[in-house]
């Protein structure tokens, strides 16, 4: 699967995701904060969410989850693909991550590792990189 339709999510949508992510265990305690965009991706039906946090020219990307049935697809790629697209289009320059089990994932799309200690101030001031993600995450990084 190449081409998804993204759809973004309203505040009242949030708690498929919510469910999704704490399955998968991942963050889902702050969705619905203010600087955050959460889409599903789908195309005759939904086979995963993800966003982007925060403003300015490095941001976020959060919550990254592929539904069960479509993994091994390329689904995830997609995604990733689409999110990276709207991040380009609101002017962001680097879009920064947190992951416990994708790091390989993530860095076969061109993220790079990251030292925690170099993120930039907007970035490790989120909720997420301060106090949701554990400090072993694996940082990553990706100019776009």
């Amino acid at each position: 699967m190449t081409v998804l339709i993204a759809t973004r999510l309203r505040p009242d949508e949030l708690g498929e995701l919510a469910r999704l992510l704490d399955a998968a265990s991942l963050p889902s305690a702050d969705l619905a904060e203010p600087d955050r965009i959460f889409f599903r991706f789908g195309v005759d039906h939904i086979v995963g969410y993800g966003g982007l946090e925060g403003e300015g020219t490095d941001r976020l990307l959060r919550s990254v989850v592929v539904l069960p049935d479509c993994r091994g697809l390329g689904v995830g790629r997609a995604m990733v693909a689409a999110l990276e697209k709207e991040a380009r289009e609101l002017g962001v320059q680097r879009l920064h991550l947190l992951t416990t089990t994708a790091a390989p994932f993530f860095s076969a799309m061109g993220y790079a590792a990251a030292d925690r200690d170099a993120a930039p101030t907007t970035i490790a001031d989120s909720r997420e990189f301060a106090s949701l993600c554990p400090a072993s995450a694996d940082y990553l990084v990706k100019a776009l």
